[in-house]
C-alpha cells in the first residue's frame, strides 16, 4: 500500500515529522518499506503561459514560443514538444534552473535563436519515466508561482508491507484511524454525500451465487463528456501511489481503491445486455481478454456476466467487453462484496495478480460497497458530467459475513500484556478503531468492525489493545522457567554427523522446494498419489514433493548448464506422502552424483563415477551406526532408475530406501548429458544403531582359507555372505570377496565367486583339523541352501 504524506495528512494530521511517523506506522505492525520523495531534486521551475507559438524559421520541429513567467515578464523559449500550443499553462525551467541529474539551465542559441528557458515534461521533472509531450497545468494555474509549491511536491511516498490479515488499512482511510489511534488525534474524511437521481435508470442484477457474492451494488451515468480530462491534483495522488493516470473513469476507480480499499469498475454500458449475472462459470467458458486472447474458466470460477457473456472475472481482471471507449458516454459503476474464500488463489491459478484480487483476498469490508459508489460518482460529476440514475443494490444478508461479540476481561489483558491498562484507556483505543463497545461486570463486550476480518477472539482484541499502547511502553519482565536437559539416546542415527561425513567426500549440500511441478512428479515418482496445493505459488510449484529427487536434478540441471560437470550434492529434508486422509511426513536424506569420480589430475586417470561409488559413499554413512553388516543392498526395479543399475537398501526385511542410476528415457526427457546416480533414504528408527561393546582382542592368529564357489549367476554376494556366516557365525572374522568370474569353463547361466575366510579363535590357536572341519561345514551349507558346489 503506498500512498502520499500530504493525501494522508488531509485526513488525520499528527504533531509528528515524516521520520517519526513512519516509525509509528511499524511499531503498529504496519511495516514501512520504504519513504522516498515524489519528485526529482529540481529548483528554478515555474508557472507559465504560453502567450504565442510559431514556426522555429531555421528547423521544421521546434517551435519559438512567447511564454510569460510573471506579471510582466516574458521570455522566448524554444521548445521541441509536439503538443505545445499558445494559450497553455505549463512548467518553466527559468535560466540559472537546476533539473533533475544536475542538468542547469542556460541562455542558448539553437539554430541561430536564442532561448530563455525550458518548458519541462513530465520526465524531464522527474515525474514520470517517459512523457509524449510538454507536461500541460490546468487552466487556473497561478502565473509565476513556483512549481514545486503548486504542486507540493516537498512530499514523501509511504510504502507500507503489510501482513495479509490487514485488509483494512489497504486504504488510506484504514491508515488514517491507524494513525489517529496511535496519536488520539481526530480523523476528518471527506464528506461522503448521496448524489441524488437525475435519471430514474436502473441496470437489474441477479445474484446467483450468492455464497460468494452477497452483495453487488452498480448505478448508471449517462452523457458523460467523453473529451473530459483527469484533474492534474488527481493523477498526482495516483502518480505519488503507484498507478498511472489512464482517463477519468478509470482514475476514479482507482483512486477510490485507494482511497476506500474498494475496488470497483466501470462498464462501458453500450456492452451489456439486459442485465447483470454473477455466477460461477460455465464448463469451458471463455473470457475473450483485453489482449484479443481468450481465457479458458475453470467451473469454480467467479464470474460477472450479462445475459449473453462473460465480462469479467469477478473480483480479479475485466473483460475486452467490460471497460469504457474513449468515445463512451453512459457508463455502469460497480461496487461489490466477494467472499475472500471464493477468491483466494484464483488469480494466481490464471497466472495474475490484481490490486483488485490483492484486497479481496484479503477481505474488503461489505459493507462499504454504497459509500464507494456514491463517493466515484461524486467524483465522477465534477470531472465528466452526467446524469446519474438511482444505485441500485442486490444483496443476501444470511451472507453477509458477521463480526462476532467478543467478552474482553480486564484479567486477561493484565495476564498477556504483563501490564496494568486503565479502563479509560482500553475504551479509547477501542472506540477510536471504530469497534462497538458494551459493559460487562468482567470487562467489555466488544465487537469488531465489518472490514476488521482479523479480530474473532479475546487475544485479538489484547493485540490491538498491545499494539495501540506500544509496545516499548510494556516493561521487560526475565521469566523463570525450569530447564530440562534432555539427551539424545547414544543409539540414535545422527543427521548432522551424516551429513559431515558426506561433506568430507565431497558432497556439497542443497536446499530445495518443497514444491514440485506435476510434470516432475510423475516423471520421478508416480507410484505416490499427489499431494496438491490449493493455492500455489505458480504452476510449476503446485505439488508437495514425495521424494527429493526432483529437487536434486533441478539443482544439477542448474549446474550443468553454467559448465559444472562433476556434481555431488545431498539433501535432507521432509517428503510428503499421501496415506487415506492424511499426509504423511517423513524425513529424507538423499543424494546425487554425476561426471568424473575425482578431481581433475595428472596422476590418476579420469574415470566417470558408477553405482559402487555412490554406494560406498552411502556405506560410509550407514557406517555410523555401528551395524553396518546389519545393512544391505537388494537388486529391484523402481520406475525412476534404469532397471540393471537399482537397488533397495534393506535392514533385515525392512526397506530404508533406494540407489541407483537415473533411468535412461528421464535422462532424455530431462535433456541430462551423461549419468546420474541418486540414494534416498528413510532417516527413523531403523537406523538407529548399537552401544559399542569392548571385547578383548584374541591374543591367538587367525587363519585365512580361500575357496572358489559355483553358483547361480543372478545370485547376490550378500545372500552367499549370510548363509556363511550362520555356519560359522563366531570363528568367522571377514568374508573376502576377491573374484567374480563367467565364461571359460564355466557353465552357462552360472558363476564364479572366489571367496577368502578369515577365520580366529579367541581361547585357543585354531589347529588345521579345526579349520578343515569349519570350511568343510560353510561348504555342506552353501550347498545344501544355495545349491553351489565348490569349482575345481
Amino acid at each position: 500500500m503506498k500512498f502520499s504524506e500530504a493525501w494522508l495528512r488531509e485526513w488525520v494530521n499528527p504533531a509528528v515529522g515524516t521520520e517519526a511517523l513512519a516509525d509509528q506506522l511499524s511499531m503498529a505492525g504496519l511495516e514501512v518499506d520504504s519513504v522516498t520523495p515524489v519528485a526529482g531534486g529540481f529548483e528554478g521551475v515555474v508557472v507559465g503561459e504560453v502567450l504565442s507559438r510559431e514556426q522555429h524559421p531555421n528547423a521544421d520541429k521546434l517551435s519559438l514560443c512567447m511564454v510569460a513567467v510573471g506579471a510582466g515578464d516574458h521570455r522566448q523559449i524554444i521548445c521541441g514538444a509536439p503538443n505545445v500550443a499558445a494559450g497553455m499553462k505549463v512548467p518553466v525551467a527559468l535560466v540559472g534552473a537546476r533539473l533533475p541529474g544536475d542538468f542547469k539551465i542556460k541562455k542558448a542559441k539553437l539554430r541561430g535563436v536564442e532561448s530563455q528557458g525550458m518548458i519541462c515534461s513530465a520526465a524531464e521533472l522527474g515525474l514520470a519515466d517517459s512523457s509524449d509531450g510538454i507536461m500541460p497545468l490546468a487552466e487556473d494555474a497561478p502565473l509565476g508561482q513556483d512549481f514545486r509549491q503548486y504542486l507540493d511536491l516537498d512530499d514523501w511516498a509511504i510504502d507500507l508491507d503489510l501482513t495479509p490479515d490487514r485488509g483494512d488499512c489497504l486504504g488510506l482511510a484504514g491508515v488514517a484511524r491507524e494513525v489517529g489511534v496511535i496519536n488520539r488525534c481526530q480523523v476528518t474524511p471527506p464528506a461522503l454525500r448521496p448524489v441524488a437521481a437525475v435519471v430514474e435508470d436502473r441496470f437489474p442484477v441477479e445474484l446467483d451465487a450468492p455464497e460468494a457474492c452477497p452483495r453487488y451494488a452498480c448505478r448508471i451515468i449517462r452523457n458523460t463528456d467523453p473529451e473530459a480530462k483527469t484533474p492534474l491534483w488527481m493523477q498526482e495522488r495516483l502518480r505519488r501511489s503507484g498507478l498511472r493516470s489512464i482517463s477519468p473513469v478509470v482514475d476514479v476507480t482507482n483512486y477510490i481503491l485507494l482511497e476506500l480499499g474498494q475496488p470497483m469498475h466501470g462498464f462501458d454500458l453500450r456492452q451489456l445486455k439486459d442485465g447483470i449475472r454473477v455466477r460461477m462459470a460455465s464448463p469451458d467458458e471463455k473470457l475473450l481478454m483485453l489482449d484479443g486472447s481468450e481465457l479458458s474458466l475453470r467451473e469454480d470460477t467467479l464470474v460477472i456476466a450479462d445475459e449473453e457473456k462473460v465480462v469479467a472475472m469477478a473480483g480479479i481482471m475485466g473483460g475486452e467487453y467490460s471497460g469504457v471507449a474513449p468515445d463512451t458516454r453512459d457508463i455502469l459503476l460497480e461496487s461489490a462484496f466477494f467472499a475472500p474464500t471464493e477468491i483466494i488463489g484464483k488469480a494466481r491459478s490464471y497466472g495474475m495478480h490484481t490490486d483488485a484480487s490483492h484486497r479481496f483476498e484479503r477481505g474488503v469490508d461489505p459493507n462499504l460497497q454504497v459509500t464507494a459508489i456514491e463517493r466515484a460518482t461524486e467524483l465522477l460529476l465534477d470531472m465528466v458530467g452526467g446524469e446519474p440514475g438511482p444505485v441500485v443494490e442486490a444483496v443476501s444478508e444470511k451472507h453477509i459475513p458477521q463480526r462476532p461479540e467478543i467478552l474482553l476481561r480486564r484479567q486477561r489483558v493484565h495476564k498477556l500484556l504483563g501490564v496494568e491498562i486503565g479502563d479509560d484507556m482500553i475504551l479509547d483505543i477501542l472506540s477510536r478503531l471504530d469497534m462497538q463497545v458494551i459493559e460487562d461486570p468482567e470487562g467489555w463486550k466488544v465487537t469488531a468492525p465489518s472490514g476488521r476480518f482479523d479480530i474473532e477472539i479475546e487475544v485479538d482484541l489484547i493485540e490491538e489493545i498491545g499494539r495501540i499502547y506500544g509496545y516499548t511502553e510494556i516493561p521487560t519482565h526475565r521469566g523463570a522457567v525450569a530447564t530440562v536437559m534432555q539427551g539424545e539416546p547414544e543409539i540414535a542415527f545422527s543427521l548432522q554427523r551424516a551429513k559431515e561425513v558426506l561433506v568430507d567426500r565431497g558432497f556439497h549440500e542443497a536446499i530445495t522446494y518443497s514444491f514440485i511441478s506435476r510434470e516432475m512428479h510423475d516423471l520421478m515418482d508416480p507410484q505416490h498419489g499427489t499431494v496438491e496445493l490449493s493455492n500455489p505459488i505458480s504452476a510449476d510449484m503446485s505439488i508437495m514433493r514425495t521424494s527429493l529427487w526432483p529437487g536434486l536434478l533441478q539443482t544439477a540441471t542448474h549446474n550443468q548448464a553454467r559448465q559444472q560437470n562433476r556434481i555431488k550434492i545431498f539433501e535432507s529434508g521432509l517428503r510428503f506422502v499421501k496415506q487415506d486422509t492424511e499426509i504423511k511426513q517423513e524425513l529424507m536424506l538423499s543424494g546425487l552424483a554425476t561426471g568424473s569420480a575425482a578431481a581433475e589430475q595428472w596422476g590418476k586417470q579420469p574415470r566417470a563415477v558408477d553405482f559402487y561409488d555412490l554406494k560406498g559413499d552411502l556405506e560410509a554413512v550407514l557406517s555410523l551406526t555401528g551395524v553396518s553388516a546389519e545393512f544391505g543392498f537388494q537388486a529391484a526395479e523402481h520406475p525412476s532408475l534404469h532397471p540393471g543399475q537399482s537397488a533397495k537398501i534393506m535392514r533385515g526385511e525392512a526397506q530404508l530406501g533406494w540407489i541407483g542410476m537415473l533411468h535412461p528415457q528421464i535422462e532424455q526427457k530431462l535433456d541430462l548429458p551423461g549419468s546420474l546416480f541418486l540414494f534416498e533414504l528413510r532417516v527413523d528408527g531403523l537406523l538407529e544403531g548399537r552401544l559399542p561393546d569392548f571385547q578383548a582382542l584374541s591374543k591367538f592368529p587367525s587363519i585365512r582359507r580361500d575357496i572358489a564357489i559355483v553358483v547361480d549367476e543372478g545370485l547376490e554376494f550378500s545372500v552367499v555372505a549370510d548363509c556363511i556366516r550362520r555356519a560359522a557365525p563366531k570363528i568367522l572374522k571377514e568374508i573376502v570377496l576377491f573374484d567374480v568370474y563367467t565364461g571359460g569353463k564355466i557353465d552357462s547361466g552360472l558363476k564364479s565367486l572366489a571367496l577368502g575366510l578369515i577365520l580366529q579363535e579367541t581361547s585357543h590357536t585354531l589347529t588345521d583339523t579345526d579349520v578343515e572341519g569349519i570350511v568343510e561345514r560353510i561348504l555342506q551349507q552353501l550347498k545344501n541352501k544355495l545349491k553351489a558346489q565348490l569349482r575345481d
